[in-house]
């Protein structure tokens, strides 16, 4: 039996929309490398890079997979994938070094081919505007705590949008700035790492108005594509129903998710309830002309999805034993997990069926606010080994794909709990092996292997069980 007979795949396709679009998504700094070449500046990652300890086993995001100059084996890889679209990021230090000022011409002739050679190849660009490597420049100026950045961010977008917005598909201005918040200005896990906590409530402002910013941009620019931004969503749940359960719940989803959407989707922040403005009060007034400008017009929404969590009352253990989370141990309030589901390599549960949950969350909160619905990413780690002589027999990823595009599927279709919800495409994280962050090399999502001594590219056997979903998607639409 091939893997296009295969149930999975041919359930799957007879299922998806007409015209839904199967993807795969990446970021410039965890593939590219290449980071003193083609005069690309540092970016604030750079820097959090070199601290001791801040990579796991010391890795170095200095070669990554060598995209940047291997960028034709690439784009091989992708044409016999043979999926509809590719998301990937470009790097605001690679196309302006300072983050303001001039601009790169190496590096802005570097996603010129890049987005030439996907069209010649058959794959739409989705272009990522800005995934999490700021300038460095810009952050030694306070990076996402300094509204300056935003309005960088603006005059950068207008910049990619005259280069390159008769060709890209489709835009994404932000990638997860809850990711940035949490993880880079409030515990320190991240770049730029600073341990704020709650006082890094400014760096949420200032991103989604950099959001806004750059979609008005690109707008003036007169981009082709439609305009979006991605935002990583979890539904939360109380450990039980006991009052303080829920009440921490209803807090964590609100930091979680709607401090971020309910801005971008209604053009307001959410009401804070009195027991959580102390810890929130850092974000400060905010203007009515901000607000109007974060609220733009959205072609589409970009979700990403990855696991549900399950808060309780009280203080709790940290969830990495790392120097930076000793303050989240005294938070009123943490997260209990769900040992009952199987787990990634990152110790993320697999809970697909939460997928369905999340998006009808989406549908009740927002109704006719929200634009149709692009999974921006989606996948799994899992423990392989660094060197393989053939394709890894990676049957978990090609189970974890299946079961939340199902999921996905399942919830968005006629009679399903989120049928308001126009969902348009799924796109699997990742491409290839990568730097993943502060996790280093340690952790592989890839439908493609990469041997990080030699870069050698082995597509796994999710590989060709997404291209046979891809094809078997495409005979479906006829």
């Amino acid at each position: 039996m091939t893997l296009e007979s295969t149930e999975s795949v041919t359930e799957l396709a007879s299922r998806m929309p007409p015209s839904f679009t199967l993807g795969v998504a990446a970021a410039a700094f965890q593939i590219e490398g290449a980071l003193t070449q083609g005069g690309r500046g540092p970016s604030g990652w750079d820097a959090f890079a070199e601290k001791p300890g801040s990579i796991m086993d010391g890795h170095s995001p200095a070669v990554a997979c060598d995209h940047y100059n291997r960028l034709p084996e690439d784009i091989a890889l992708l044409r016999e994938l043979g999926v509809d679209s590719y998301r990937f990021s470009l790097s605001w230090p690679r196309i302006q070094p300072d983050g303001r000022g001039s601009l790169n011409p190496e590096g802005l002739d570097f996603y010129d081919r890049l987005i030439d050679q996907l069209l010649a190849a058959g794959v739409s660009p989705m272009a990522t505007l800005y995934h999490w490597d700021t300038p460095l420049p810009l952050e030694h100026r306070g990076g996402w705590m300094n509204r300056e950045t935003a309005e960088r961010f603006g005059e950068y977008a207008a910049a990619a949008g005259e280069r390159y917005g008769d060709r890209v598909a489709q835009w994404v201005t932000l990638n997860e700035p809850l990711s940035v918040t949490l993880n880079g200005y409030a515990l320190g896990v991240h770049a730029p790492g600073r341990t704020l906590m709650f006082d890094a409530l400014p760096a949420i402002h200032h991103q989604l108005l950099a959001h806004g910013l750059g979609a008005q941009a690109l707008r003036a620019a007169g981009v082709k594509g439609d305009v979006g931004v991605t935002n990583l969503h979890s539904p939360v749940r109380p450990a039980t129903g006991k009052p303080g359960d829920r009440l921490v719940a209803r807090m964590y989803d609100l930091l979680m998710n709607r401090i971020y959407a309910d801005p971008v989707l209604l053009g307001r922040y959410p009401r804070l309830p009195l027991y959580a403005r102390p810890w929130l009060r850092s974000i400060g007034k905010i203007s009515d002309a901000d607000l109007r400008t974060i609220h733009q017009p959205l072609d589409f929404y970009g979700l990403n999805y990855y696991f549900p969590i399950k808060v309780a009352i009280g203080r709790g253990v940290a969830p990495i034993p790392a120097e930076p989370h000793k303050a989240v141990r005294t938070l009123p309030y943490h997260e209990v997990g769900y040992p009952e589901l199987d787990h990634t390599g990152f110790g993320w549960p697999v809970a697909p069926d939460h997928l369905g949950v999340l998006l009808k969350e989406l549908q009740d909160r927002y109704g006719a606010a929200l634009p149709p619905v692009y999974i921006t990413e989606g996948g799994a780690s899992f423990p392989e080994p660094d060197q393989v002589s053939g394709p890894v027999q990676d049957e978990d990823r090609m189970n974890y794909i299946a079961s939340h595009l199902r999921a996905a599927l399942d919830a968005t279709s006629p009679g399903g709990v989120a049928a308001g919800v126009d969902l348009r495409g799924y796109y699997v994280w990742t491409l290839m092996d990568n730097f993943e962050w502060a996790a280093g090399y340690s952790q592989r999502f890839g439908l493609v292997h990469v041997d990080f001594e030699t870069l050698e590219r082995t597509p796994k056997r999710s590989f060709y069980w997404y291209q046979a979903l891809s094809k078997a998607r495409r005979a479906a639409d006829g």
